[in-house]
């Protein structure tokens, strides 16, 4: 291997943070114990309001925590998906869900909505801000609170935040858990409609149409919010950015925004406000597509600096490389241009091996260890079709 490709691959380890482990007991550390305080409070609170109703909700409150726990694991499994290069460690996910499920919503954001909503009601009447103090309290409220929850979790692991793709993950990670506690807690509202003599049947509605439209919602906005933010405030290993980081920022509140007051904007047309949900859901996506292009080009450029010695040293082909260091198109095309199904498939296989390898080598902070061998000879086994062997047998 070229001097040059290893201290480029040694050096993209250390700058992407892949590797480092999540550690969160850190009792020296003040982000911990305001995390831990904020997360704890807001925990007490929704349990408290869970085991207050259940005895009387018990129905309604079985069926909408199946329901949206089973919609969340999709949403988590599909960011896990997403996050394949220097992918952040569970711990980290686990602990962006749980501040954005506890602490954002029922410390941080339901008393200031409902604050500011009350001013608005007292500044320009009670029908007023019926209409429009969604729209113009909550994409404030909210987008800051999840934000604040990764802040904290860059000061909790600096090692690991370090690019705005990194905060474009952890972004939906706040927002799936936002999101999940939020339509449980519209559930049970919904159940208490008609005094609780239909609760399965009231809350069913409310249900499906949170898990519709929950396509475009929290997880979207907070992954642009929290990407913005990370370009905002600079990492070492994504220079800063002020604008852009603005505008991703104010982006997400807008579309926040422009959802929670499509209503008073359509004048409360029922068709017009199906077409208005359906266009603001392309354009959400379409937003948050080209925000995941611009952000996890630098990822690919870690992936293949880490890779790249491997070309030199016959474990990879270029075309294999740049097939893994590719978007979803390359590393399809790159499959399809195999021949039959069995190599196609076969081909996928040496894509994941070749993460798998970059995954090792990160781990083993560039360093050739017996496991980043093991791993090696396992991507050329692959790609040879020759069976399997143990780490013991090897």
């Amino acid at each position: 291997m070229g001097t040059d490709l290893t201290t480029r691959r040694a050096r993209a380890v250390r700058d992407s943070g892949w590797g480092n482990r999540f550690t969160f007991y850190q009792p020296r550390n003040l982000a911990f114990w305001v995390y831990t305080a904020l997360v704890t409070a807001g925990l007490l609170h929704f349990v408290t309001m869970l085991t207050d109703r259940s005895p009387v909700y018990a129905p309604a409150l079985t069926v909408a925590i199946a329901a949206f726990t089973l919609y969340g694991a999709l949403f988590w499994w599909f960011t896990h998906r997403l996050d394949r290069y220097a992918r952040q460690p569970v711990g980290i996910a686990v602990a962006a869900f749980a501040w954005g499920g506890f602490a954002a919503t029922w410390v941080m954001a339901a008393d200031a909505n409902d604050a500011l909503r009350a001013l608005y009601a007292k500044a320009f009447g009670q029908r007023w801000a019926l209409d429009w103090s969604a729209g113009l309290v909550a994409p404030f409220t909210e987008e800051i609170a999840k934000g604040v929850g990764l802040l904290l979790l860059i000061t909790l692991a600096p090692r690991l935040v370090r690019t705005a793709f990194d905060g474009f993950v952890l972004g939906a990670y706040l927002g799936l858990g936002f999101q999940i506690i939020e339509d449980i807690a519209y559930a049970m509202n919904s159940a208490a409609t008609q005094f609780g003599t239909n609760q399965i049947g009231a809350e069913a509605s409310t249900i499906w149409l949170r898990m519709v439209v929950g396509v475009a919602a929290h997880i979207l906005y907070s992954a642009i919010f929290c990407a913005g933010l990370v370009y905002l405030l600079g990492r070492p290993a994504e220079p800063r950015r002020i604008g852009r980081g603005l505008a991703l920022m104010v982006t997400a509140m807008v579309l926040h925004g422009l959802w929670d007051s499509l209503g008073a904007i359509l004048g409360g047309n029922g068709v017009l406000l199906m077409i208005g949900w359906v266009v603001l859901i392309a354009v959400a996506l379409i937003v948050v597509v080209k925000v995941f292009d611009s952000t996890v080009g630098r990822e690919r450029d870690f992936l293949r600096d880490i890779l790249a010695p491997e070309v030199d040293g016959g474990a990879l082909t270029d075309a294999e490389l740049d097939a893994v260091c590719g978007d979803r198109r390359a590393r399809r095309a790159w499959r399809k241009a195999g021949g039959g199904r069995a190599e196609r498939r076969n081909r996928g296989f040496v894509l994941e091996a070749a993460t798998d390898l970059a995954d090792e080598i990160a781990a083993a902070d560039a360093r050739d260890t017996p496991q980043v061998g093991f791993a090696r000879s396992e991507l050329i086994r692959v790609r040879e079709h020759r069976p399997p062997i143990s780490r013991d047998a090897r």
